[in-house]
């Protein structure tokens, strides 16, 4: 299967509200998921929310890993988006649900550039 890369998108439920909430922790734990992936980090910016929550990014030269916390619910948002072969997606994801204690996870991956995307097109 040729594309351009490989997008995994995670939804982790019933995660540590108090990791969900710790800006260090969460920067450190989506590094080190990107590194045991495999991948090459090149930037890393993470932004707290108040009253709670953190969103940030980490640009692999591979693309990119992705993160949106609602402590509130004891959720995370995933996103990691990766081209070629050197990086498993999937560890990334292992490693960031393994950190934050999630008891439950679910996964999405989407092959990136084979042509039209056939999912939910919200209506405007």
């Amino acid at each position: 299967m040729n594309t351009f890369g490989r997008q995994m998108i995670a939804e982790l439920w019933y995660c540590n509200r108090q990791l969900l909430d710790d800006l260090d922790s969460i920067k450190t734990m989506m590094v080190q998921a990107a590194v045991t992936a495999g991948a090459d980090v090149r930037e890393v910016v993470f932004h707290p929310f108040a009253p709670q929550g953190v969103s940030g990014v980490v640009v692999i030269s591979e693309s990119h890993l992705t993160i949106h916390t609602f402590p509130e619910h004891g959720y995370a948002s995933i996103d990691v988006y990766t081209c070629g072969d050197k990086v498993n997606p999937l560890v990334a994801i292992e490693t960031i649900q393994t950190q934050l204690e999630s008891n439950a996870c679910e996964t999405l991956e989407i092959p990136r550039g084979m042509g039209p995307v056939h999912t939910f097109k919200p209506t405007m």
